[in-house]
């Protein structure tokens, strides 16, 4: 059989050359479109909630928010794995699901057995999806170095918040861009318990005094000489004078109690539990990139 095709070969060299100019032609085509993909994804399809239950104990986390969510979550359809953890102030579920299964169908079910068990947890909770990404969906990370000295951490962090995070979020393949290091700004009201004593002023309503005057009030149209205003109140806090300006209450001759009378009201930085940091020359601040489900990585990092 050998002796007859290498027979064949010789009596045809020209069509044994042409049909090899066509494959090397057809492997070099097939080469250049072979998607290449800098982390190939063997993960499982997984979807994530995380839940924000400020100021709670671990304990209390497990027992009001993440056990109701990860026995209300068993009954997913394709789930195949339910974990949940819980942290202080923040719970996380991550349900598994079977292999390919479609990443958006299992968000939809996740989602509509979410809105059964909101109702079982504590007022104002409100648990929410992670992004559409996978676990190995943290393609790229970058820092914000500012070699001048013009710029300070927490400066850095709110170009990173307020600027870049939206722009790359708009690239094409990018789920989410989180943001780490630095300071998060924060207006800090510092009561004094002495001073709220002295007024007999609970805590709670200086609280809700704050939440109730960061709003703008809508009114009704006023016709005036046939011309038509609108008339609402701007209530929006916009500095640190409007918190502190804020009325409490009144003392017994009538005089407003105001938010300054009982408490100090500064620009300050928000707790942190970690630090990032780069090339071990100091803290920077700077993002993480996720990928989008079904995304490739290389090419959504040269986007980037």
């Amino acid at each position: 059989m050998l002796e007859k095709i290498i027979e064949y070969s010789i009596k045809n060299r020209f069509l044994i050359i042409l049909a090899t100019i066509f494959v090397l032609l057809w492997g070099i085509y097939s080469l250049a479109k072979t998607p290449l993909d800098a982390i190939p994804d063997l993960s499982d399809v997984q979807v994530i909630i995380y839940t924000k239950y400020s100021g709670q104990a671990p304990q209390v986390v497990e027992d009001q928010i993440t056990y109701p969510l990860t026995t209300a979550m068993l009954a997913v359809p394709g789930s195949t794995v339910v974990r949940g953890y819980s942290f202080f102030g923040f719970s996380f579920v991550y349900i598994l699901f079977e292999d390919g299964t479609d990443l958006y169908w299992a968000r939809s079910r996740v989602l509509e057995y979410l809105n059964y068990v909101s109702g079982l947890l504590p007022e104002g909770v409100t648990p929410s999806l992670g992004p559409d990404a996978t676990g190995v969906g943290w393609v790229y990370e970058y820092a914000l170095v500012d070699r001048t000295g013009k710029y300070d951490l927490a400066q850095l962090r709110s170009m990173q918040d307020w600027y870049l995070r939206y722009e790359l979020t708009s690239v094409e393949g990018v789920s989410e861009v989180a943001s780490v290091g630095g300071f998060v700004k924060q207006y800090q009201v510092d009561v004094d318990p002495n001073k709220l004593l002295a007024y007999n002023i609970p805590i709670s309503k200086v609280k809700k005094a704050i939440k109730r005057s960061n709003q703008d009030v809508g009114g009704r149209l006023l016709e005036v000489s046939e011309i038509e205003y609108m008339v609402r109140g701007l209530g929006y806090i916009k500095g640190i004078d409007d918190i502190k300006n804020i009325a409490i209450g009144v003392d017994d001759n009538g005089t407003p109690i105001l938010v300054r009378d009982v408490a100090n009201v500064h620009l300050g930085p928000e707790l942190r539990r970690g630090i990032t940091e780069l090339d071990g020359e100091g803290e920077v601040a700077g993002g993480v990139v996720l990928m989008r489900f079904g995304g490739n990585a290389l090419a959504t990092i040269d986007r980037v």
